[in-house]
């Protein structure tokens, strides 16, 4: 037999002998060390990924980026609105904040604070709207007076009286169309004008519709007197 091919087969039946024997005491051999160290990394790897999972990190915070410092942390916990877990304190607390929110637009409404008003009446657009129909005199303003001078005129026992009622109030009516249609083209033109370009859209039904109040009535509250410029 060749001396290389004997020599390997006597070095592949002494690694068979150590592989089978390598649980006696004292033994160590290389492999057993290979695999202890495979072994001892796989460990020490799983506890370094337990350690970074226990690492106290903001769940909004993204990934990749350093997690925010515990003061930063508890002032925006502090932030937070903290929803009670009793159903009848959490209908008293949006009771009194709904009853907050109103008082703030009765508030608004009354000394035109832009903040706190209604949706339908924010914005510059429904602003110079308001202003334009406070600024003029108008017809429609004076509808409900009228119309309770002609119903106690009708009331009255005398033909020609409720006659003469009835025709002052058609002829107003034809009148109160006529000027609404006036100020309507007024404010579309001047709201073309001053805001080329933006959404106006409802913003001259929304100033029309105000004429048929009282100027003491309306609200929002007249900021502009009666002919001056909006």
């Amino acid at each position: 037999m060749p001396r290389g091919h004997s020599e390997g087969i006597r070095g592949h039946s002494i690694s068979v002998w150590v592989l089978w024997h390598s649980d006696l005491p004292g033994a160590t051999t290389y492999a057993g060390g290979v695999f202890r160290r495979r072994s001892d990394d796989a460990s020490s790897s799983a506890t370094v990924l337990a350690e970074q999972d226990d690492l106290p990190r903001d769940p909004q915070a993204p990934k990749g980026r350093p997690t925010p410092k515990r003061s930063e942390a508890e002032a925006h916990r502090r932030t937070r609105v903290t929803v009670p877990k009793d159903r009848k304190e959490a209908a008293k607390q949006s009771r009194e904040r709904m009853r907050s929110e109103r008082e703030k637009q009765r508030t608004a409404l009354l000394e035109g604070d832009e903040r706190y008003l209604p949706a339908r009446d924010k914005g510059p657009v429904r602003r110079f709207a308001r202003d334009y129909i406070d600024s003029r005199w108008s017809l429609a303003e004076f509808f409900l007076p009228y119309a309770v001078l002609v119903l106690v005129l009708s009331v009255v026992p005398s033909n020609i009286l409720k006659l003469i009622s009835t025709l002052l109030f058609m002829v107003f009516f034809v009148l109160v169309i006529a000027d609404f249609v006036r100020l309507g083209f007024g404010l579309r033109k001047a709201l073309a004008t001053n805001f080329p370009g933006q959404n106006a859209k409802g913003a001259v039904p929304y100033g029309l519709m105000r004429t048929l109040q009282m100027r003491r009535l309306r609200l929002p509250k007249p900021q502009v007197k009666r002919g001056e410029k909006p």
